[in-house]
């Protein structure tokens, strides 16, 4: 346990940043593991519908810095591509 007042604040500031973070990410991969989920189902239509719900939930965890923007791009290029392949079958 921190000692020193400001590291005491900090230990503060960093559980509730941590909370708020996790939320994001949280979100994100339940998103992603509903619509994996849907597609190996063979659900497109409703994996469709959820799409831009992952979108959202992948671009606001990049715009908060949770994951890297580079990340964002590939996560939603690979559930785009599995979706894809799975409505071509």
């Amino acid at each position: 346990m921190p000692i020193i007042k400001s590291e005491k604040k900090s230990l503060r500031q960093n559980k509730r940043r941590r909370e708020r973070n996790l939320t994001y990410l949280n979100k994100m991969r339940f998103l992603l593991k509903t619509e994996k989920k849907l597609i190996d189902e063979g659900k497109t239509k409703e994996a469709k519908e959820l799409l831009p719900k992952i979108y959202k939930a992948i671009d606001k965890a990049a715009k908060e810095n949770i994951i890297k923007k580079n990340t964002a791009a590939r996560r939603k290029s690979r559930i785009t591509r599995s979706l894809s392949k799975a409505s071509a079958k």
